[in-house]
């Protein structure tokens, strides 16, 4: 999965690149709107390109799923979650 979204991110960031020169380089000669609008569009690209390379996939490992080491706190963390049931107290 890291991989898939790396070569997705490095994807669109070879277009933001790609429309950013193009505007300024060949577009701005027949119409300086269309390039100020590729370059709106090439703005909002890098953004974009991070958030999709940083998603958690239901695979992906994630900082706090190991344990801690303190068992009552990671009992604590896992009740929260959902993970699995609370202890009993004992009587």
């Amino acid at each position: 999965m890291y991989a898939r979204r790396r070569h997705l991110y490095f994807g669109m960031m070879a277009v933001c690149l790609v429309l950013f020169v193009g505007a300024w380089a060949v577009v701005r000669l027949w119409s300086v709107p269309a390039a100020i609008a590729m370059c709106v569009v090439a703005m909002v690209i890098p953004p974009i390109a991070a958030m999709v390379a940083n998603r958690r996939g239901p695979e992906d490992r994630w900082w706090d799923e190991m344990p801690s080491g303190d068992e009552r706190s990671d009992e604590w963390w896992d009740e929260l979650d959902g993970r699995r049931r609370p202890r009993r107290p004992s009587p």
